[in-house]
Formats: C-alpha cells, sequence, structure tokens
C-alpha cells in the first residue's frame, strides 16, 4: 500500500489472527483474514502528529475482494481466464458419462460437467471427445471437464474443472493460449485466496451442504457463507455439495450464479423430472436474488 502512515500494521494483523483462530478459523485462513484486515487499515490509515500515522481497521475489511490476497508466487495480473459465454449458469449438472452428458443437456439443462475420476477408465477419452461433440449439438451448452486437462485440450474442450491438488501439475498457460474456461473449487478463504490469484472463469464455493458424493473432509459452509462469497467476488460463483430440489431456490436466492447437482439427477428415479424441478427451482430463488 503506497502511504506514509502505517503505524500499528502488526497490531491489527496479530490480533485479527488471533479473533479468527478465536472464532474457529483454520490457521492458514485465519492468516487470509488478518492479512485483509491489515491491508484494509492500510488503506484508510491516517496523518496524526508528527511522523507516520495509524492505521484504522474498519469492521467492513472482509467485504472487498481488493484486499483478498494472491497466494501465488508471481502475481497474474494479465493473465485472466476468458469469461464465460453465458455467466448465468443456472443448475450445473455434474455426471459420469457421456450418456449422462446427453441425457442432461436434453432434458434442458445447460451447464454440464464431466467427472470421471478414474484415470485408467479405459473409455476416458472417448466420452471426452463425445461429450464434447455433444454438447456442440446444444445452443448455449457449456461443458467442462474435470480434472484431465490434458484430453480436454487435445479434444477441444470448452472448459475445464480443477480441484486445489490439481493446481500443482496443471500447465495453466497451456490452457490459457488455448482460450479455455477455468472452473476452480474451493473450501475456505486461503483456497478461495489461491484461486483468485489466477483469475478463472468461475470459483466454486463448497460445500454448502453435507453431501454422500464423496468423503468431505471440510464443515459445511452454508447459505450465509455462499451469499457471501456470491457478493464478494467478481466472477460467476457456484454453490456445490448436497443441493437438490428441495433448496436449490434457497441457493439461488443467494446471488450464486449456479448450483452444481450430483445425486439429485443421477441417483433420481426420473432424471428428466428431476432436471425440470431443479431448473424450476434455481430460477423461482434467482427472481427473489433480484
Amino acid at each position: 500500500m503506497d502511504t506514509a502512515h502505517h503505524h500499528g500494521t502488526g497490531c491489527t494483523f496479530a490480533s485479527t489472527a488471533a479473533a479468527a483462530l478465536a472464532s474457529g478459523y483454520c490457521v492458514a485462513d485465519a492468516v487470509v483474514l488478518a492479512k485483509m484486515a491489515t491491508t484494509h487499515a492500510l488503506r484508510h490509515a491516517y496523518a496524526a502528529g508528527q511522523g507516520a500515522g495509524p492505521v484504522q481497521a474498519l469492521p467492513d475489511f472482509a467485504q472487498h475482494v481488493g484486499n483478498l490476497p494472491w497466494l501465488q508466487k508471481t502475481p497474474a495480473r494479465h493473465t485472466s481466464f476468458p469469461d464465460l459465454t453465458h455467466p448465468a449458469l443456472g443448475v450445473y449438472a455434474v455426471v459420469d458419462s457421456a450418456a449422462w452428458v446427453r441425457r442432461v443437456l436434453a432434458a434442458g439443462i445447460r451447464t454440464v460437467q464431466l467427472r470421471i475420476k478414474d484415470p485408467d477408465e479405459p473409455t476416458l477419452s472417448a466420452q471426452i471427445a463425445e461429450s464434447i461433440q455433444t454438447a456442440k449439438d446444444f445452443p448455449d451448452a457449456q461443458l467442462f471437464i474435470n480434472d484431465h486437462w490434458q484430453l480436454a485440450l487435445q479434444h477441444g474442450a470448452y472448459g475445464v474443472h480443477l480441484g486445489q491438488e490439481d493446481l500443482d501439475t496443471v500447465d495453466l498457460d497451456a490452457l490459457r493460449q488455448a482460450g479455455v474456461r477455468l472452473g476452480l473449487s474451493t473450501h475456505s478463504y486461503w483456497e478461495v485466496a489461491r484461486a483468485w490469484a489466477l483469475r478463472p472463469s468461475y470459483i466454486a464455493c463448497g460445500p454448502i451442504f453435507a453431501t454422500q458424493s464423496k468423503d468431505m473432509p471440510w464443515i459445511p459452509q452454508g447459505l450465509d457463507n455462499l451469499r457471501y462469497w456470491a457478493g464478494v467476488l467478481p466472477v460467476p460463483v457456484v454453490g456445490i455439495a448436497g443441493i437438490g430440489p428441495s433448496n436449490v431456490a434457497d441457493v439461488a436466492a443467494t446471488g450464486a450464479a449456479s448450483a452444481a447437482v450430483i445425486s439429485a439427477i443421477t441417483s433420481s428415479a426420473d432424471p428428466e423430472a428431476a432436471c425440470a424441478a431443479l431448473m424450476a427451482g434455481f430460477a423461482a430463488g434467482a427472481a427473489k436474488a433480484g
């Protein structure tokens, strides 16, 4: 921060970190919050007497994305990923086969993720290729390939979705050069800070509710945290985990751009009816969000 007034930065940082720890945040999140508070305090520092004046800690420090640190070795200014063609993603179906991609697209959903977790699946490449071709048959469809970014590039995918662990090995420059849209999963402040440094096309926040679809070490964030991130982040925010017809309207009412759904569709006795109910519920909730 370009300011001559910086007295009290250490106290601001330490006290905010301590308060965050006392409130139950993990150490990494407490440090991010402390950094946000200190940056905001420096922005509002003022002269008082002679020499460096005091910083001014204000209660809205966490409401400004400009205070969110970038957890990256090299600042990623000018390396943003492309914007989504349709940033209002709506219901986001996460499925595990090319057949399911076609089925949910035929049911009216226009945001889909192909998530085949087994890298040794013998049909993996063929299913990715088929899914990408299928998406081209549906106007406005946005298809994201989970994890397998090399195959996504090979087959000309529109988008890729990655988890935090994937960021250690992915070739981000190759994705940027190909014009691929990028979505990133996050579960906490420090993961959002790491994702935000890359300027992805969207950021997924979760788990919003408890889920049985995968082993989750994270405490559910709930609707209040989703509403917070949807208000702070200037990119589309996707809520994920534990979302179904009974709560999808509540998710949309937070202002989130999307609700990612897995078992509420694929485990339904009538997936087409489930898709219709989810889309109607999301539309109703989005109308309340204004």
